[in-house]
């Protein structure tokens, strides 16, 4: 643990819990919030055709469109239990990592 303080830059094991517990609340949520999203835009398994590829599809789709919710969560759940500046640049970090850094410059 010692050497994930250091990494993130944390002072406390209590920073670290805190930081664990909204991981662990924006993965859930992500997936809660995002739901009644998917079903009014009409992603439903249903909605797919029965064949091999239908299913991997809905699925490939369905994580793509939760992954905003995600971000969005986690720096509002960051905020919320006193860790923004934390997770604002964890996201900024990852965001550009995927190539999106044009978004914050």
């Amino acid at each position: 643990m010692q050497k994930l303080k250091e990494r993130w830059g944390l002072t406390s094991n209590f920073q670290l819990t805190i930081i664990f517990i909204v991981f662990s609340i924006t993965g859930s949520s992500s997936v809660f919030v995002a739901k009644p999203f998917l079903n009014l835009i009409g992603l439903e398994l249903a909605n797919f055709p029965k064949t091999w590829w239908g299913e991997p599809l809905y699925w490939i789709l369905r994580i793509l469109l939760i992954f905003p919710f995600y971000q969005i969560l986690l720096v509002i759940y960051g905020w919320l239990f006193g860790q923004f500046k934390f997770f604002w640049a964890f996201e900024k970090k990852m965001l550009k990592r995927l190539g999106l850094g044009f978004l914050f410059n």
